[in-house]
């Protein structure tokens, strides 16, 4: 049947730097078909990814089927295979026949699958490698339900959407979806950010409690890899779970807003280093298991990830793209090429076997390249691989970096650091201008400094993302301020962003001034022809003559309200928030922004110390396929930007950005950092204690 999907497509070409190149896709594909090893001890020596830059110190990639290191393990009083967890995709993400193919072949390779948020799809209920997730909206959720499989997990967090609830299009929610989930049908599922019975860890051993005494099951806690989560793993163990799935940026998922996966969470390889360093030195490790998931692309990774403290780690993008997946990214659409992410509406249908079949190959292939591994490692078994750190050895990385690492080095990253061309995302920025809404997308996030190259600093930052110990707010549901005020409250902004339309011509002018009049924010209109010049806010008519706005960083200039810095010169943040800390609410930091990533840019730029943001008009002018109806596209330009705030507020826990955000740099972590930079910047490094 033309329906039927039951082959692989071909793999569009990638035109842009994409984490799941052809080469990682390909990969997958030979253990699909084969069910043979491929390649072990892959090496990406150009990688900017923290984890290839991390490598066995003594390896032979000689592949044998002669292999005698036993991946054997346990879970849930279950006998595994292989140390493996297939994902945690829900029913309504995927179109049903994947989620029963997953299932089958958990079964058959003696692994272990999660069902993810939206209730159980009744073909798998009676299956038992099967994890049953406990989430924030409790979606399907009965006690019948939660008595099926082996285990449970409480999802907190994942890495692709830190903070935020889970997501299903309206176009998705279809009556087999809107029946499983118990929730009215073409309507968005979005799930609380926030459990709203779990606020502390106290709250989170009661929830343990109570399953354990429902299911008489394992229970495990899921979280997102964020700033704080070696101090929450701790606090899921003390809380008598079993264990924790630690989901890393870059983690896929099928539909988040592109500013929370581009911006929020660390990589999972810094989490779980730091999570186990901080469970031993606890005395919490011993039967508390840990699961790494996230960017999880051959057994050479997993490898590394053991060595680094992890029992299991967690396959979804893998085991989808086993499946056929080629990583269009149309996952929140409803029309996936592969039928795998596609409506339930059987108009396009995965062929069950087929899935199996693959997934059945691909995890042997996957175990002989594992068990290869431990040969040429001399190690008997998984058990001696986990957490021994003393086999690995990192290149090319910050001293904070290796720090929470805890492995042994070649070469610390040289002082300064590499930075790339900037190219703005006019796709994105178009998406801002036409909808007025946060763009939605699916997958992995290709952000820097991970997948695309860095340009600026601040492409090197992570905001955090709460959970547990500081929940995080739901901003689809409850009210978050972003309201700027300026010069001592003489200037009051709805949000902490001012347009420069001086050099924009007059119908840009015309439309970013009306679209500011109309969300009580400011324009500057006069050319900042030097550095000493002062600037004059405008709304409307009105004109803030203040000519004490200096564009400078001489703080010593005490009759200024304020200083505009230019991002290019970020370092001079952090002295001239250090000089004005005694007269702080009456001097103004106002940042000037001359390439614009995303708005998560915005809210990062405010951690660090700024006030408020200056955009030049050309960032508003690279996403304008056309100059019609200026007015109505550069309203929908602030008020997507001001959602998108919101969101990020909301996954950090922040109600106020001005009282929670402004200059608070313990919510952002560097990844890989030069030393120096992030000394001036009093940061942290991703995953540190």
């Amino acid at each position: 049947m033309d329906n039927i999907v039951n082959n692989f497509i071909n793999i569009p070409l990638q035109k842009e730097p994409d984490f799941w190149s052809f080469d990682k896709i390909n990969h997958i594909r030979e253990l699909t078909v084969t069910g043979n090893p491929y390649r072990i001890f892959v090496k990406n020596n150009n990688s900017l990814r923290i984890l290839d830059n991390i490598n066995f110190k003594t390896y032979n990639d000689n592949i044998t089927l002669n292999t005698h290191g036993n991946t054997g393990s346990d879970l849930a009083d279950m006998e595994m295979s292989v140390p493996l967890y297939l994902g945690d995709m829900s029913y309504g993400a995927l179109s049903g026949n994947p989620n029963l193919a997953i299932a089958k072949s958990a079964e058959i390779t003696k692994t272990m699958s999660g069902t993810g948020e939206g209730g159980l799809y009744r073909d798998i209920a009676s299956y038992k490698r099967i994890f049953i997730q406990w989430a924030s909206a409790r979606f399907g959720v009965t006690a019948e339900t939660l008595n099926a499989g082996s285990g449970i997990v409480i999802k907190i967090g994942q890495g692709a959407k830190p903070g935020i609830g889970g997501h299903l299009p309206a176009n998705k929610v279809t009556d087999n979806i809107s029946g499983a989930r118990k929730i009215p049908g073409n309507i968005d599922a979005i799930s609380p950010a926030p459990h709203h019975d779990i606020y502390s860890i106290e709250d989170l051993s009661q929830r343990i409690d109570a399953l354990k005494l429902l299911t008489d099951k394992p229970v495990f806690v899921k979280v997102a890899a964020t700033n704080y989560v070696p101090y929450i793993v701790t606090g899921i163990a003390r809380s008598g779970a079993d264990g924790v799935i630690i989901d890393g940026h870059g983690a896929g998922t099928g539909a988040t807003p592109v500013v929370i996966r581009d911006n929020l969470g660390i990589p999972v390889e810094l989490a779980v280093a730091s999570s186990h360093n901080i469970l031993v030195k606890e005395n919490l490790r011993k039967n508390f298991k840990i699961i790494a998931g996230g960017r999880i692309s051959n057994s050479t990774d997993a490898a590394k990830l053991y060595a680094l403290g992890a029992d299991f780690v967690s396959l979804g993008t893998s085991v989808l793209i086993a499946m056929g997946c080629v990583m269009v990214r149309k996952c929140n659409l409803g029309y996936c090429p592969a039928a795998l992410t596609n409506k339930t509406d059987n108009k396009k249908l995965f062929e069950i076997d087929f899935g199996v079949n693959n997934i059945i190959n691909f995890i042997k292939g996957f175990r002989i390249e594992l068990e290869n591994i431990l040969d040429h490692l001399n190690l008997k078994n998984i058990t001696e691989l986990t957490g021994n750190k003393d086999l690995l050895i990192a290149d090319n990385l910050s001293k904070n970096t290796l720090n929470v690492l805890g492995v042994d080095y070649e070469n610390i990253k040289n002082t300064g650091y590499s930075l790339e061309n900037f190219i703005p995302d006019k796709k994105y920025l178009n998406g801002l201008i036409n909808k007025g809404e946060p763009p939605i997308t699916s997958m992995g996030s290709n952000a820097p400094p991970d997948v695309i190259g860095p340009s600026r600093i601040v492409d090197f930052l992570r905001l955090d993302g709460a959970q547990v110990t500081r929940p995080s707010i739901d901003p689809y549901r409850e009210d978050i301020s972003l309201n700027t005020n300026l010069s001592g409250g003489k200037i009051s902004l709805s949000l902490p962003v001012i347009f420069d339309v001086s050099d924009s011509s007059d119908k840009i002018k015309e439309g970013i001034s009306w679209a500011s009049l109309f969300m009580n924010t400011v324009v500057i209109d006069n050319k900042i022809k030097n550095k000493y010049k002062n600037i004059t806010l405008r709304k409307n008519n009105n004109y803030y003559k203040y000519k004490n706005y200096i564009y400078t960083y001489d703080y010593s200039n005490k009759n200024a309200s304020g200083y505009v810095i230019d991002d290019n010169n970020l370092l001079k943040i952090a002295g001239l928030n250090k000089n004005l800390k005694n007269r702080r609410e009456n001097h103004d930091i106002l940042l000037y922004v001359h390439e614009f990533r995303n708005t998560g840019d915005i809210a990062k730029y405010i951690a660090l110390g700024a006030d408020t943001v200056i955009l030049p008009s050309k960032i508003f002018e690279y996403g304008i396929s056309n100059m019609a109806d200026l007015n109505e596209k550069a309203l929908n330009f602030i008020i997507a930007i001001k959602k998108e705030l919101s969101l990020l507020c909301g996954a950090m826990g922040i109600s106020s950005m001005q009282n929670s955000l402004t200059g608070n740099v313990e919510l952002l972590r560097s990844i890989n950092l030069d030393n120096s930079i992030s000394k001036i910047l009093n940061l942290s490094e991703a995953g540190s204690e």
